[in-house]
């Protein structure tokens, strides 16, 4: 069964840091090295918007208001997908999730809450 274990969240400075951690201690290597995957913000009373993503090629792409601040990476003896957040905004605020697409199926983790204080 699939899991998919998010942490990292919390409450920082403006101008702060966090990494998140995305870890999927049950897939078998070969299909975590084949997957896309995603991190997704959810701000108060506003949609799920894609923050970044990294292909199984492990291209990235960065939504405009993240770029040069934060940095998506893989780490496949782990088993986890990190974001890692710097110059962190109070705009940078809500709920982030973890979505992997692997050949079609896809899942979502739990989420995890980041509050940055200005």
């Amino acid at each position: 069964q699939l899991r998919v274990v998010e942490s990292g969240g919390g409450l920082v400075q403006a101008g702060g840091s966090l990494r998140l951690s995305c870890k999927f201690p049950t897939t078998i290597l070969s299909v975590f090295t084949g997957m896309d995957v995603a991190w997704y913000r959810q701000a108060p009373g506003k949609q799920r918007d894609m923050v970044a993503s990294i292909s199984s090629d492990r291209t990235t792409n960065y939504a405009d208001s993240v770029k040069d601040r934060f940095t998506i990476s893989k780490e496949n003896t782990r088993r986890t997908v990190y974001l890692q957040m710097n110059s962190l905004k109070s705009e940078d605020t809500g709920v982030y999730y973890c979505f992997r697409d692997y050949q079609g199926q896809t899942n979502w983790g739990q989420g995890t809450q980041v509050t940055v204080s200005s």
